[in-house]
């Protein structure tokens, strides 16, 4: 049943209310960097346990985020009835069952019951991030939104970078390298037998993982978290608003959920390829499983920017425009710059360290769009949250553009995919948040 007596507005939190929301949020946050971003590594692990080609392996991120597509409206519906709280508690219940499916997958080396699983993971994060989002922007002053978002962000970032550091250091050997390189080689019975015990080595993880987010679930039950009132309108957004019959009278949100998409793919796209193109200049994975880690710590370096420097020092929508034209120089230099470079131990081209590069750019574009994106819908609050999350599913179908790219052309010439993404970004940061009719 929905909550009828624990609804409050933003406005009547008090600050330690505030404090522990956003202490709460947080961890939510950092479970949903770790799950997502453990894709990186699993890639290019599917991608020589199930024996498949670049575009094939880029479905791990279509199968994950094409979920946040199907399930975000519903999720937003799910939400008005059962309250952020519980409906969180239901995200990380749905996401256990995913990681659960991962050990039957193992088992019998099927591809798509990884698939299957990666979707599930998918369906639990959508209606987290359906909740987490909109909550977080309504916490607080709309201005200094960004600033919360960029607080949240080092934890999911953060989460990022350990995520495939922990789990290449659980599922990969140091004899991997010679292992990897002796299987095309083999006889199909003994290549069989080797990939099965490769795969099999997930099972382990995934299973912590899925009793950790039952966990974490009956927590967030537990918790003190507040309910806010998002279907209570202030005098001035409900006279803005009286006309509005439909989240389709906001212009300027749809145009930030296109935005959203192409924002979260190239994002996708700088941290879950950057393996693959070092890979494909013959670094070995052990070594290559690092450069994830360098784009997301570049990432949280510009959270941390943000931080300290919205509102104070520039505002929330300066700072999207900056990041997005840093994006589109990035992108650039990616397809012109040529020659090896050492850096930090790594003697590679020094195109890769401009995909690195992007994590500082991509940083405060994700928390610069919502904000001018959900301001003033009022009662339209979760629909519009949820169609922002269905951007989301760009995280899936960008990659696959790139995969694509990459097997038709190379994997440097498919980075070309970013440039006109940023392009768009570039318009809605300095236009398109400003269109509030079509005509």
């Amino acid at each position: 049943m929905k909550e009828k007596n624990t609804n409050v507005s933003a406005a009547a939190l008090t600050n330690k209310q505030v404090g522990v929301s956003i202490g709460i949020i947080a961890v939510v946050f950092f479970v949903i960097g770790f799950i997502s971003w453990v894709n990186s590594i699993l890639i290019p692990y599917f991608k020589i346990a199930c024996e498949l080609t670049t575009f094939e392996s880029y479905f791990v991120t279509f199968a994950f985020y094409i979920s946040y597509l199907i399930i975000s409206v519903p999720a937003s519906y799910l939400l008005k009835r059962t309250g952020f709280k519980k409906g969180m508690a239901i995200g990380f219940g749905v996401m256990a069952i995913g990681a659960f499916l991962f050990i039957p997958a193992a088992a019998v080396r099927t591809y798509g019951l990884f698939l299957t699983g990666l979707f599930a993971l998918g369906v639990g994060l959508s209606v987290l991030q359906t909740a987490a989002n909109p909550y977080i922007t309504i916490l607080g002053p709309i201005d200094r939104a960004a600033q919360r978002i960029s607080i949240l962000g080092v934890c999911n970032k953060g989460a990022g970078i350990l995520a495939p550091l922990i789990f290449a250091a659980v599922i990969l050997r140091k004899t991997d390298t010679e292992l990897f390189n002796r299987i095309p080689l083999m006889q199909p019975g003994e290549r069989a037998l080797v990939l099965d015990e490769l795969i099999q080595r997930v099972m382990v993880p995934y299973f912590v993982v899925g009793v950790v987010l039952l966990l974490l679930g009956l927590l967030i039950l537990k918790s003190p978290l507040p309910e806010i009132n998002t279907e209570k309108e202030d005098p001035e957004v409900s006279r803005a608003n009286a006309d509005k019959k439909s989240i389709f009278d906001f212009p300027y949100l749809i145009l930030g959920a296109v935005a959203i998409f192409l924002h979260v793919g190239t994002q996708v796209i700088s941290i879950d390829t950057i393996i693959g193109y070092a890979t494909s200049m013959h670094m070995p994975l052990l070594e290559a499983k690092v450069f994830p880690s360098y784009t997301l710590f570049a990432t949280i370096c510009g959270y941390l920017l943000g931080v300290i420097l919205i509102p104070r020092f520039i505002s929330q929508k300066r700072a999207l425009q900056v990041c997005t034209l840093l994006g589109t120089l990035f992108s650039l230099l990616i397809l012109l710059i040529k020659g090896s470079s050492t850096f930090l131990g790594h003697t590679i081209d020094a195109s890769i360290w401009f995909i690195a590069l992007l994590g500082l750019a991509n940083s405060l574009i994700w928390a610069g769009i919502w904000p001018l994106a959900i301001n003033g819908l009022g009662r339209f609050t979760k629909l519009g949250a949820s169609v922002m999350i269905m951007g989301l599913c760009g995280n899936g179908i960008l990659p696959l553009v790139y995969g694509h790219l990459a097997d038709l052309h190379g994997t440097r010439e498919a980075y070309w995919v970013l440039v006109p993404c940023y392009a768009y970004l570039v318009f809605y940061a300095f236009y398109g948040h400003r269109i509030k009719k079509w005509s």
